[in-house]
């Protein structure tokens, strides 16, 4: 009977094997924007002394539009982002 041994892998090896993909890397690169466009709100936010309440009545939108907003855990509508921006202040510009 032949034997099965489990190999284990540290997260570096895992991620220098999956690092080299090209899908991996664009799917890293727009989710580390994704994460740096979040923080960016929630600064914007917090600088002005705004509560996550205050930017969704400017943005005329539930309070927890914007919680989930800066989670980062979930997608954000271009319509959303617009509104957001709008209410601190801001614009949305595509480069």
């Amino acid at each position: 009977m032949k034997k099965y041994y489990n190999k284990w892998y540290t997260i570096d090896q895992v991620f220098k094997k999956s690092s080299k993909s090209g899908d991996f890397q664009r799917a890293y690169s727009e989710e580390t924007e994704r994460i740096k466009l979040v923080r960016a709100i929630r600064t914007i936010r917090i600088s002005k002394k705004l509560t996550q309440a205050a930017v969704a009545k400017r943005a005329d939108m539930p309070q927890s539009v914007i919680a989930r907003l800066e989670s980062g855990d979930h997608g954000v509508s271009l319509d959303t982002l617009n509104k957001v921006a709008y209410a601190l202040g801001k614009r949305v510009e595509l480069v």
